[in-house]
């Protein structure tokens, strides 16, 4: 398993296609369980997460489902951890959620790379 991560609108899809270019991604905020089940790629995966939870699952195994059914996937999500604390609790569920799925699929995966205005830094490669 492979992460790429960083804030919003900081190039995060674009890096993974030019570094992945064979890689047939999917779309967090548009795939199903079964998509997310066999994708070689996946983008917007926050996105996967916050439609989940706004359809009433439960995603805390989520992280170790995924690790046992893709832990080849590239995966592509916003960090979403950042900035002021939201007052909706579904907002707060949502980005704690988010903190720790991703927290354990990095430490399963064997390469994170952080970007920030579209430039990639790799900051775990086992």
């Amino acid at each position: 398993m492979k992460m790429i991560i960083g804030g919003a609108f900081q190039g995060k899809s674009a890096l993974a296609k030019k570094e992945y270019p064979k890689i047939d991604w999917v779309n967090g905020e548009e795939a199903d369980w079964a998509a997310v089940r066999k994708a070689q790629g996946i983008l917007n995966f926050h996105a996967f997460i916050r439609r989940e939870m706004k359809e009433g699952k439960d995603v805390r195994e989520l992280a170790e489902w995924l690790i046992d059914c893709n832990p080849e996937v590239i995966l592509v999500s916003d960090e979403v951890g950042y900035g002021v604390v939201p007052m909706d609790a579904f907002d707060r569920a949502y980005r704690e959620a988010v903190g720790r799925i991703c927290t354990k699929l990095a430490a399963y995966s064997c390469e994170v790379t952080r970007v920030v205005c579209g430039i990639g830094t790799v900051i775990k490669h086992a």
